[in-house]
């Protein structure tokens, strides 16, 4: 008598998660050794923004040593330190990524990101069409000028405590403590989601 296909554990319909996914997450894994935690903050205020992050976020996957593990919901960002009206909003997210380059190598590939979609460094506080900072890595700190660690305005920036807490709620931001506790402590005025536009994870 044949058995009928629903039962038994073989049926590739009843399991939770298929295993060839969970496979691939496992070997897109080892193909970094001893991969370290790295929290990204992305913006732009030219452009087509949402594209513009995007494609940030593929660059950074498309990285050699470096797997983007979660990508935040999409904020809008009145500008810092400019005359109110004076320049687009920013959008801005935060990428969670493992990598095994070090900080600076990692650095080098922001800029290079940056650099990618033509950002000009002539202004302080000017219009760019992408911004790609390190907040953190793992947990070091470093008062290096190159290369500060933590990031050192992260504590008191809400457009990046927030898309962070999104992503880990139980986040640390190194040395300052939670980014719960943190973001609590700052205004989220002129930071708003945008429920309505969404960065995807790379395929």
């Amino acid at each position: 008598m044949t058995r009928p296909f629903h039962q038994g554990h073989s049926d590739p319909t009843v399991q939770p998660v298929p295993a060839s996914v969970l496979e691939q997450v496992d070997a897109a894994d080892t193909t970094l050794s001893n991969p370290k935690w790295a929290v990204i903050s992305i913006g732009s205020n030219l452009g087509n923004r949402l594209e513009t992050l995007q494609g940030a976020v593929d660059a950074l996957e498309d990285t050699p040593g470096v797997r983007v593990k979660a990508v935040s919901p999409v904020y809008e960002t009145e500008p810092w330190g400019v005359e109110p009206g004076s320049q687009p909003s920013y959008f801005n997210a935060v990428v969670v990524l493992k990598t095994t380059l070090p900080p600076s190598s990692l650095l080098e590939r922001a800029h290079a990101v940056e650099e990618a979609f033509h950002r000009v460094r002539d202004e302080r506080w000017g219009p760019r069409t992408l911004d790609v900072d390190i907040v953190a890595y793992a947990g070091v700190t470093s008062d290096d000028p190159r290369l500060t660690l933590p990031h050192p305005r992260a504590h008191e920036r809400a457009f990046v405590l927030a898309p962070w807490h999104d992503v880990d709620p139980q986040a640390q931001l190194p040395g300052r403590g939670t980014v719960a506790d943190l973001l609590s402590a700052v205004t989220r005025e002129g930071v708003a989601p945008r429920a309505d536009l969404e960065l995807r994870l790379p395929e």
